[in-house]
C-alpha cells in the first residue's frame, strides 16, 4: 500500500512539474508580447521555481532507500525555500504590496537555517534526513517561522488587492495550502504525511497560475483593445483628410468609440474658441468615471476632430485670403479667372450670352494722393458696396485691383439692357453722400455671342478697352462694338508696325531751326522724330499718341537721341529734344541720355517737356529734370499756357526757358491776344526765363514778337523741319 501511494505520489509530482513547466511556456510567450510587464517576469520566474519544487520532490520520493535520497531531499527543501522566497516579489507585482526587503531577509535567514539542519542530519545519518529533521521541534520551527514570515507578507499584500473575488480566491487557496502543510507534520501515518507533503502547495499553485492565466488573457485582451484603439484612431485620422465637415467627422468618431467601448451613450460636441481654435469633448452621457484607457481613446479621438476642424478653418481662411479682397470683401483676381472661365463654359453649353462690365474710378489716383489713402480705402469700399447693391445677387462682382472692378453677368440680356445697367452704376454712385466730391465711374461693356468661342482673357481685354475709350471720350459708358473692334485692330496693326520700325531703325531725326528774331541767325535746333514708312514720312499725329500710351515712345526716343546727338557735332549747334511723360517715368532715362550724349558739353542740350508731362507725376519729373539741370542741361517748358500749371508754381519748377504756344502767337493780332502775350513775356522776365515763340507763319507775327522783346522763335516761315541743316 505504501509503495502504491509512493508511486502515485511520484507520478502526481511529475505531472504537476510538467503542467507548471507548460505554464512556463505560456508565461514566456506572454513576456515576449509585453517584456516590460512586471507580472509576466516574476510569474515566469516563480513558475520555474515551482516546477523545480515538484520535480525535486518527485526525485526525493523516488530515491527512497538509496544513497541519493538525502541529497535529493536537501535539494527539494532548497527548491521549496526558493519558491517561498520568490512569492514575495510575485505578491508585490500582483497586489502592489509594501516593500518586502525586511521580509526577504528574515525568510531567507530562516530557510537557510532549515536547510542547514537538513544538511547536518544527512551528514550524521542518524535517521532519514527529511523525516527526522522535520519531526524534530527544531526542524519544524526552522521551516514554519520563515514560512510564517512569507505568509504574513502575503496576507498584507492580499489586503491591497483591488479585486475582492481575486482576494477571496487567494485567501482560500493559501488557507488550504497551510492546512495541508500543517497536516503533513501532524499526520500519524508516514504514507499520509508523504502524500500531504507533496500536495500542500497544489491549491496555492493552482490559484496563482489561474490568476496568472487570467492576467495573460487580460493582457492579451488589453493589447487587442489597444490595437483596436490605434486602428480606430488611424481610421478617423485618415478620414479627417477627406471629410470637410467637422460635424460629420465627429459623428464618425462617436461611432468608432461606441463600437469599440460598447457604450451607446457616448456623445461628442465641438466648441469654437478664439483665433480659429476648437475644443472637442467626447464622453459618455451622463458623465461617469471611465477607465483611463477608455478615456485616453476618447481624448485622442476628440483631439483628432479638433485638429481637423482647425485645419479646415485655416484652409477656409487661406482660401478666402487667396480668392477675396481684404479691403472690400469682394472676390479678387484669382476668383475672377475661375468664375469667368466657368461662366463662359456654362454660356457655351446653354447657348446664352455672358457679359462683362469693367468699372474704373475716374481720377482716383490723383484724388487718393490728394485726400490720403484712408479716404481712398473708404471710396473703394463704398464703390464695392454700390456695385453689389446695384447689380444684385444674380451677377458676380469682384475687384480686379486698384480702383478697377469686374462684373460678370450670366444669361445677359441685349446690349441696351447692359448699357442701362452701366448708366445706373455710373449715375447712382454720384448720389452717394460724401463730404468731398467722389470720383465718377467709367464702365466698359462687352458680351459674348453664343456662337463664338471667346476666352476669359480676351473678354476682359475687350471690356478694358471699352472702359478706356469711355474715359478718353468722356462718355462714361462705352460698349465694345464693331467700331471699337476695328479701332483696336488698327492699334494692334500700328503696334506691330512701330515695333518693326524700331527694330529696322526706320525712325530718323529732322531738325527745325530756332532763330534770332532780329538777325534771323540760327541759334539752335529742335530735334523731331520722324517715321519713314514705305519711302514716305508718316505724320506724327498718326502714331505719336499711340506710341506714348503704349510705351513704345521709350524705344523710339532712345533711337532718336543717338541720331540727334550725333548730328549736333555735324552742325555744331545746340540741340533741343522733347521728353514725354512716359519717358520721364522711365527709371533708365538718365542712363539712356548719358549713354547717348557721351562726352559732349551738357550746356549744348535743351530738354523740352510739356505741362501735361509734369502733371503725370510731378515729383518724379522734377527729380529727373533737376538731375539733368545739375549736369548743365537746360530745361524748356513747351506749349506754355495751354496746360494746368499754376503761375505761382512757375518759380519752383527747374526750368530755364518758356516756349510760347503757337495759339497765343496767332491771337496777337487782337488787343486781347497781344495783352496775353505781353503778360507771358513779362512773367518770364520776372522769373529770369528765356522766351522762345513757336509757330511763326507770317512776317507780322515776327515783327510783333520783336516789338515785345522776344529774341528767339521758330516756325515754318523761319525754317521747316528737315534732315539737313535748314536754310533760311
Amino acid at each position: 500500500m505504501a509503495d502504491t501511494v509512493a508511486v502515485w505520489t511520484v507520478m502526481a509530482q511529475c505531472i504537476a512539474a510538467g503542467l507548471v513547466a507548460g505554464l512556463c511556456v505560456l508565461h514566456t510567450v506572454w513576456r515576449g508580447d509585453d517584456p516590460a510587464n512586471e507580472h509576466s517576469r516574476w510569474t515566469l520566474i516563480w513558475s520555474m521555481a515551482l516546477a523545480a519544487v515538484f520535480f525535486c520532490d518527485a526525485l526525493a520520493l523516488a530515491s527512497r532507500g538509496s544513497s541519493w535520497h538525502d541529497p535529493f531531499t536537501v535539494l527539494a527543501s532548497v527548491a521549496l525555500a526558493v519558491a517561498l522566497v520568490l512569492a514575495l516579489p510575485v505578491a508585490r507585482s500582483y497586489a502592489d504590496g509594501p516593500p518586502f526587503r525586511t521580509y526577504l531577509v528574515l525568510a531567507s535567514a530562516g530557510f537557510a537555517v532549515h536547510v542547514g539542519l537538513l544538511v547536518a542530519g544527512a551528514v550524521t545519518a542518524r535517521a532519514e534526513p527529511r523525516t527526522t529533521a522535520l519531526e524534530t521541534t527544531g526542524g519544524v520551527i526552522s521551516f514554519l517561522v520563515p514560512a510564517a514570515v512569507v505568509g504574513l507578507y502575503l496576507a498584507v499584500s492580499l489586503r491591497r488587492t483591488p479585486s475582492q473575488r481575486t482576494r477571496q480566491a487567494l485567501v482560500g487557496a493559501a488557507s488550504l495550502s497551510v492546512v495541508l502543510l500543517g497536516a503533513s507534520y501532524l499526520a500519524p501515518s508516514e504514507t499520509v504525511r508523504t502524500a500531504l507533503t507533496s500536495a500542500w502547495l497544489v491549491p496555492l499553485i493552482i490559484a496563482l497560475e489561474i490568476l496568472a492565466l487570467r492576467r495573460i488573457r487580460y493582457g492579451q485582451h488589453l493589447a487587442e483593445q489597444q490595437r483596436s484603439m490605434r486602428d480606430a484612431q488611424a481610421r478617423v485620422s485618415n478620414l479627417a483628410w477627406y471629410v470637410r465637415d467637422p460635424q460629420a467627422l465627429l459623428r464618425r468618431a462617436e461611432e468608432e468609440a461606441r463600437a469599440l467601448l460598447g457604450d451607446p451613450t457616448i456623445r461628442g460636441t465641438i466648441r469654437t474658441l478664439s483665433r480659429g481654435r476648437f475644443v472637442t469633448d467626447l464622453s459618455p452621457y451622463p458623465l461617469v468615471r471611465t477607465d483611463p484607457g477608455d478615456r485616453k481613446l476618447l481624448v485622442a479621438l476628440a483631439n483628432i476632430v479638433s485638429a481637423a476642424a482647425e485645419r479646415q478653418a485655416l484652409a477656409d481662411r487661406l482660401s478666402r485670403a487667396a480668392f477675396s479682397d481684404a479691403l472690400t470683401g469682394l472676390p479678387n483676381r484669382n476668383a475672377i479667372d475661375e468664375h469667368l472661365v466657368s461662366a463662359l463654359e456654362r454660356g457655351s453649353v446653354e447657348r446664352s450670352r455672358v457679359a462683362l462690365l469693367y468699372a474704373d474710378l475716374d481720377g482716383f489716383k490723383r484724388a487718393n494722393d490728394q485726400y490720403g489713402h484712408a479716404w481712398g480705402d473708404r471710396i473703394l469700399a463704398l464703390a464695392a458696396a454700390h456695385l453689389r447693391r446695384t447689380v444684385g445677387d444674380d451677377a458676380f462682382v469682384a475687384r480686379l485691383g486698384g480702383d478697377e472692378f469686374i462684373i460678370v453677368v450670366e444669361r445677359a440680356g441685349d446690349d441696351e439692357e447692359l448699357v442701362r445697367l452701366a448708366h445706373r452704376i455710373r449715375t447712382e454712385f454720384q448720389r452717394t453722400s460724401q463730404a468731398r466730391p467722389i470720383p465718377r465711374i467709367s464702365v466698359g461693356i462687352t458680351a459674348t455671342v453664343p456662337s463664338d468661342t471667346v476666352d476669359a482673357e480676351a473678354l476682359t481685354r475687350c471690356a478694358d478697352i471699352a472702359m478706356l475709350e469711355a474715359k478718353r471720350v468722356k462718355a462714361g459708358v462705352m460698349l465694345f462694338d464693331k467700331r471699337l473692334e476695328d479701332q483696336v485692330a488698327a492699334e494692334n496693326r500700328l503696334h506691330r508696325e512701330i515695333n518693326a520700325a524700331v527694330q529696322e531703325e526706320q525712325f530718323c531725326v529732322h531738325f527745325q531751326p530756332i532763330v534770332d528774331t532780329v538777325t534771323l541767325a540760327v541759334l539752335g535746333l529742335e530735334a523731331l522724330a520722324r517715321w519713314e514708312f514705305g519711302g514716305e514720312l508718316r505724320e506724327p499725329k498718326e502714331w505719336l499718341d499711340y506710341a506714348e500710351t503704349s510705351g513704345l515712345i521709350v524705344a523710339i526716343g532712345n533711337m532718336t537721341f543717338r541720331k540727334a546727338f550725333a548730328a549736333t557735332e555735324r552742325f555744331d549747334l545746340p540741340v533741343a529734344i522733347n521728353l514725354s511723360a512716359r519717358q520721364l517715368a522711365e527709371p533708365s532715362l538718365i542712363g539712356d541720355l548719358t549713354a547717348a550724349w557721351g562726352t559732349r558739353d551738357w550746356s549744348l542740350l535743351t530738354v523740352e517737356i510739356t505741362e501735361g508731362a509734369l502733371l503725370q507725376d510731378e515729383q518724379q519729373a522734377v527729380s529727373v529734370l533737376g538731375r539733368l539741370r545739375g549736369r548743365g542741361a537746360r530745361i524748356a517748358l513747351d506749349d506754355f499756357g495751354t496746360g494746368y500749371n499754376s503761375l505761382a508754381r512757375l518759380a519752383t519748377l527747374p526750368i530755364d526757358i518758356l516756349k510760347i504756344d503757337q495759339s497765343f502767337v496767332r491771337d496777337m493780332a487782337s488787343p486781347a491776344g497781344l495783352a496775353v502775350l505781353r503778360a507771358i513775356v513779362t512773367l518770364a522776365g520776372a522769373h529770369d526765363l528765356e522766351v522762345v515763340a513757336e509757330g511763326i507763319e507770317r512776317v507780322s507775327e515776327l515783327e510783333g514778337l520783336v516789338s515785345l522783346g522776344v529774341r528767339r522763335a521758330q516756325g515754318n516761315m523761319l525754317g521747316r523741319p528737315a534732315a539737313a541743316l535748314p536754310v533760311r
